[in-house]
């Protein structure tokens, strides 16, 4: 999958950009606060509905201006050219269009066009806490499964109800535990396929894992992951299903005096290793950083294998903390990914212009205060 042009208008410092870009690699240098992150940050919008920076969509509109605009045509290897559009303001809000026709859902977007993102925020993944590793846990699976999206908004909007009875009701308990039962088995059922898939999905990744972080980091040292969950048997939905309905029971006093879901896969956590020390607790900054570098290149190869189409990679400023050999791994990985890749910079460092010899493939920018012109 590829990107070829880019329009936006109003978006962050980009009061209108339009831009074509080279179907292989396309680096984008300029100083900092120029406006690269923000140009694939835009990228990110047509393939995920968000920002991949910004908290909130009204924090991206170009100074005063209350709307943005982002235009992407993309075509792919499988899927026949399509245009998508994404529009945002103040009094509308946030609406994703499709070859001009409106989504009825943001998340129908989602895994229409596959993406990755590397950026220095990932060392989030690995040393703040459990939130981190589960969101990244189901943008992972939910660009190659739209059964598990919808499972996971399901599952989202269950607990809000049964949140909402846990809270307001204010009766005998054994009644309670009768109101409870229909969100109970609701809950469990969309859980245990929740927690099935995520079982499914890291069984697979954890092999891509420890490729790549073996090879950027030249380490004998052994990644692994585990996936803390509610149950322990989870070879089939099924068993899953039971074990959590069982769990639920044993826990109706402690949910109706917390007045809160607390069994679940909303509360799953993945620890990750080096051999046997638990990274997050023992390890260095610079393991960290080489570990959630693996993480994001480890997505990527997994997306190739996974999809029809290969996923677009944007590497956001990830060169700066990196000597020239590490540099020169990731780039040499970067070449093994058939895909589209983006890479932003503050410097020109570690490219030649050798490496842009072949225009229809490759293409540099440089930016300046929004302004985006190419180089090579």
């Amino acid at each position: 999958m590829r990107i070829n042009r880019l329009k936006l208008t109003y978006f962050r410092n980009h009061e209108q950009t339009e831009v074509r870009f080279a179907p292989h690699l396309n680096l984008i240098t300029g100083p900092n606060g120029s406006g690269k992150t923000n140009l694939i940050d835009a990228i990110h919008y047509l393939c995920m509905s968000r920002s991949f920076v910004a908290s909130s969509d009204q924090y991206v509109a170009h100074n005063e201006q209350k709307y943005f605009m982002i235009n992407g045509d993309f075509e792919g290897e499988v899927r026949a050219s399509f245009k998508v559009s994404c529009s945002y303001s103040r009094g509308d809000g946030k609406k994703i269009f499709v070859n001009d026709s409106p989504l009825e859902r943001l998340s129908d977007l989602i895994g229409m066009v596959p993406v990755v993102v590397l950026s220095p925020e990932d060392l989030k993944l690995t040393s703040d806490g459990p939130a981190e590793r589960r969101a990244f846990l189901d943008a992972l699976i939910s660009q190659i499964s739209p059964k598990y999206l919808r499972d996971l908004l399901k599952f989202r909007k269950i607990r809000r109800q049964r949140n909402k009875l846990l809270q307001e009701y204010r009766g005998p308990l054994p009644l309670l535990q009768t109101y409870l039962e229909p969100w109970n088995i609701q809950l469990a059922e969309t859980g245990s396929a929740i927690i099935f898939k995520r079982t499914e999905v890291l069984e697979k990744f954890k092999r891509y894992l420890k490729f790549q972080y073996r090879t950027i980091s030249e380490l004998n040292l052994e990644p692994s992951l585990e996936y803390q969950t509610i149950c322990k048997e989870r070879d089939t939905p099924e068993m899953i299903q039971h074990e959590y309905l069982a769990l639920l029971e044993k826990n109706f006093e402690k949910e109706a005096e917390r007045e809160q879901t607390l069994i679940g896969p909303h509360r799953d956590e993945v620890v990750f290793f080096l051999d046997d020390m638990e990274l997050r607790k023992y390890g260095s900054q610079g393991q960290h950083r080489l570990f959630s570098m693996a993480l994001k290149m480890a997505q990527l190869f997994y997306y190739s294998d996974e999809l029809d189409d290969q996923p677009i990679m944007l590497l956001d400023d990830v060169f700066g903390n990196l000597d020239q050999h590490k540099i020169d791994i990731i780039t040499e990985t970067l070449t093994k990914h058939s895909g589209q890749t983006f890479i932003t910079s503050a410097t020109d460092r570690p490219f030649t212009e050798k490496q842009f010899s072949d225009t229809e493939k490759n293409a540099w920018f440089t930016i300046q205060n929004g302004k985006l012109t190419q180089k090579y």
